[in-house]
């Protein structure tokens, strides 16, 4: 096949190809997919079995990155789960026009702070500037590990992008900026204390399928000992991933009815105030969700007459 002349979009396309990225055109100037809805499918081409969304569309094949850039200037999307990534997005916090300025500090200062609790140095690996200052750390995932994407796992203005997200990758540019390769021509392994807080907290085990009993009541109070002490003598980097694993498992106590929530609830809160390197109000926020996620995941058990 004959190639004009890349572009510079195209360029930064097959770039990231070449990494063994899995890239899609996103919208000139903008950070959308430019790829069709499955309303609007015309069920030809890569479509023509049945609707295919970006991540499925996303390819490494030079042939198909210069069909697809070869018209207009579009955008680079990396799709982060086919091209075996863990993105970490540090954003710059949002400006205060009464104010005329943020005290809050930016992902990146966060991430560094985690970093130091963890007793680790910041990874050297693949980063990129984004338009708005922000920052891309990309990592390579372990062969077998499934990630989702994060909101505020990490800390503030700290989200991370896995399987069914993307990045906008360097080269692209938009109102805002462009977004630009910084250092490190590798992106490295995710490091083993990152990959412990973004893994999925373990399913709960299943409780026997029998009625319940003061027994039961007895094990629940043992197990919420255990959780407490596990959260309190967390070692640092570990603290909020043992926290959302506590109370996930122990949100299925709530939900028998073995153990009121607001028991389960101050215990946990003492045991992360015990050890705490966030505020308050964050644990708080980390116990609720994990507890209303267990209960949903736990159907009540009928109790015995």
């Amino acid at each position: 096949m004959t190639h004009h002349p890349p572009s510079a979009l195209l360029s930064a396309a097959l770039a990231a190809a070449e990494r063994g990225w899995h890239v899609f055109p996103l919208r000139p100037g903008d950070k959308r997919p430019a790829l069709h809805g499955e309303t609007a499918c015309p069920r030809t081409g890569d479509c023509a079995a049945g609707h295919r969304k970006w991540e499925d569309r996303a390819t490494t094949d030079p042939d198909r990155i210069h069909r697809a850039w070869a018209d207009r200037p579009f955008n680079v999307g990396i799709a982060t789960g086919p091209s075996g990534l863990i993105v970490v997005d540090l954003d710059m916090p949002k400006h205060n026009s009464i104010k005329g300025s943020t005290d809050a500090p930016s992902g990146a200062t966060t991430f560094e702070a985690l970093c130091e609790r963890a007793g680790q140095a910041v990874p050297t690996t693949y980063r990129t500037r984004t338009a708005s200052g922000g920052q891309h750390l990309y990592f390579t995932a372990p062969a077998g590990v499934r990630l989702a994407n994060t909101a505020g796992k990490l800390g503030q203005l700290i989200d991370t992008r896995a399987c069914g997200g993307y990045v906008v990758g360097a080269g692209s540019v938009t109102r805002a900026g462009a977004y630009e390769a910084l250092c490190a021509p590798e992106a490295v392994p995710v490091p083993g204390w990152l990959l412990s807080i973004l893994q999925p907290a373990p399913k709960p085990a299943q409780a026997p399928s029998r009625p319940i009993t003061g027994q039961s009541r007895r094990y629940a109070d043992v197990a919420l000992t255990n959780e407490t002490n596990n959260v309190a003598t967390a070692g640092d980097g570990t603290r909020n991933a043992t926290l959302m694993r506590a109370a996930r498992a122990m949100g299925r106590f709530v939900a028998s009815g073995d153990l009121p929530r607001i028991v389960v609830e101050e215990a946990l809160r003492g045991a992360a105030a015990a050890n705490a390197t966030e505020s308050a109000r964050y644990y708080d926020d980390v116990i609720r969700r994990a507890l209303d996620w267990s209960i949903a995941h736990n159907p009540a058990r009928v109790r015995a007459a």
